[in-house]
């Protein structure tokens, strides 16, 4: 067997994550598995890149304090947050939203907290939670879709656990408790603060709703302090810009486990590289300046281009409450399974994920999904779809 043999055949064997998936993606030429951005840079992006000799001086001759302070002022500013940008405590940097999380789940096991996870969301998730010996319970999205049941199907859902981890907008279906407004968020944190339950927040892509002008973000962080209610939420540039995984996790704690947070925090990681704050913050200065046309405008049409290339009796798009940068499918033919498809698709050398492992705790309602990422170059999104097609239509004959 030589060794273009080996990768095919390695291929089919069964991943045991979503993240074992995309790095097998990273070897195909059409790649729509994993939703970090592999777009081209813009025009002015472009010359943001050209100043990276500059960045770097600049970030030599200033404190860390200093482009910490510029990060995080650019960010909230931009993501509308204006009740943080005065914030002297719980508000802490790292180098990607999974390390954040791990700092979460360390705070957690220290407290014994068992945990209401959010289903589907991103399998890894669960797997850090799990992996830190963090006790967890299902708790299906659709018990936030009528805001006035909220209250009520958390009551029955999460009795048992003693915080609750939400992901807003989720990966991968785009459902957002904040599309509609302030109720949403307003009932989940009432139901928390009268039952003492922690919030979790995994906002990692909030910029998708910024961007969206019939949706935005309000102040969720001037709610959550006036409420008295304990919380983490998680921010994250990774999924926004085409920085080639350079970037930035802000992780944010109510006040009264700000400092318990923090031990765990410095025992992670002393500081993100003054070198990257300094990028990505020229990288949101730029969103900022173009309303985040770069960004938005291109996953805009690759989410039209795969809709129509997809449009069949097998395959049906499932509309997001928020457009994040991936597309989520419902396979109605229920003798196909998302693993199957998965399997003949990359056939054509293009790789999507399958839905199953989104569901961390039900397996099998996850075979009827797939999901396709949209921050690539339009070209490629074009020509995987040609080859997606092909499949599609070999199951309709």
């Amino acid at each position: 067997m030589n060794a273009i043999q080996a990768q095919d055949a390695s291929l089919l064997v069964e991943a045991r994550d979503i993240t074992q998936h995309e790095i097998r993606a990273l070897r195909q030429t059409y790649n729509l598995a994993d939703a970090h951005t592999h777009q081209k840079q813009s025009c002015t992006q472009q010359q943001i890149v050209a100043s990276l000799p500059q960045l770097w001086y600049s970030a030599e001759r200033r404190k860390q304090a200093e482009l910490e302070r510029a990060f995080t002022e650019s960010f909230f500013t931009l993501h509308n947050q204006l009740s943080l940008l005065h914030r002297s405590e719980g508000v802490y940097l790292t180098y990607a939203a999974s390390i954040s999380t791990v700092i979460a789940a360390m705070y957690l096991r220290s407290t014994n907290r068992r945990v209401g996870l959010i289903e589907p969301c991103f399998d890894n998730l669960h797997d850090l939670l799990k992996n830190t010996g963090i006790r967890m319970e299902s708790i299906p999205e659709s018990v936030f879709i009528h805001e006035d049941q909220i209250y009520e199907n958390l009551a029955r859902y999460s009795a048992d656990v003693d915080a609750i981890f939400l992901v807003d907008p989720n990966n991968p279906t785009g459902f957002s408790i904040m599309a509609g407004g302030r109720r949403g968020l307003e009932e989940v944190i009432r139901f928390c603060g009268d039952h003492e339950k922690l919030l979790i927040l995994d906002l990692s892509f909030a910029a998708f709703s910024v961007m969206d002008p019939l949706i935005g973000r309000f102040d969720i962080y001037e709610m959550l302090d006036d409420s008295n209610v304990s919380y983490i939420s998680i921010e994250d540039t990774g999924k926004t810009w085409p920085l080639q995984d350079a970037k930035c996790s802000v992780l944010v704690t109510s006040y009264d486990i700000a400092d318990q947070v923090y031990d765990f925090h410095t025992s992670v990681l002393l500081n993100v590289s003054p070198f990257v704050l300094n990028i990505v913050r020229e990288y949101v200065e730029d969103s900022r300046r173009d309303g985040f046309a770069s960004v938005r405008d291109i996953i805009t049409d690759n989410r039209s281009l795969v809709r129509a290339a997809l449009d069949s009796p097998l395959l049906e798009y499932c509309e997001p409450r928020v457009n994040t940068s991936v597309a989520w499918f419902r396979i109605t033919d229920p003798g196909i399974a998302s693993s199957r498809l998965h399997n003949d698709v990359l056939r054509q050398e293009v790789y999507v994920l399958p839905g199953k492992y989104f569901y961390w705790h039900h397996r099998q309602e996850g075979e009827r999904f797939i999901r396709i990422a949209l921050a690539r170059e339009s070209g490629l999104v074009r020509e995987a779809m040609s080859r997606l097609r092909r499949v599609v239509d070999a199951y309709e004959q």
